[in-house]
């Protein structure tokens, strides 16, 4: 099974001057653990959940701290050719969570663990009543 069969192509992108507490309201909207920031002048990164956890954890005020602190720039970023395992390689070597797909250089979808998990764990047998 490919990247492309797994990923959602829900990709919430926010740009660098978004505050955390305004990060986190979208990506709990859209239901995703991770956001996209496009920087002009970094390039592409990414914020996660634990990013935003992390600065919340040191008692950092999530309305005044800006995305661009927080950001991920130095990403590896898959394929949507790429099998699951390279993914999960990927993940694994790297530590961490979310691999934002990039195809001909622009995010078409991210990937996490739990759409791998959910894409190898065996289909759910209903349980009779």
């Amino acid at each position: 099974m490919l990247v492309r069969d797994a990923m959602s192509t829900v990709v919430l992108t926010i740009g660098p001057t978004h505050t955390l507490r305004q990060a986190a309201a979208l990506m709990s909207a859209r239901k995703v653990g991770a956001a996209v920031v496009h920087d002009p002048d970094a390039g592409i990164g990414i914020l996660t959940e634990r990013d935003i956890l992390n600065s919340v954890g040191l008692g950092q005020d999530p309305d005044a701290e800006r995305t661009h602190a927080h950001t991920t720039n130095d990403v590896v970023f898959a394929a949507p050719a790429w099998t699951l395992e390279e993914a999960a390689a990927a993940m694994a070597h790297g530590g961490f969570r979310h691999l934002i797909v990039l195809d001909g250089g622009e995010p078409v979808g991210i990937v996490s663990v739990r759409d791998i998990i959910r894409c190898w764990a065996p289909a759910r047998q209903q349980v009779p009543a």
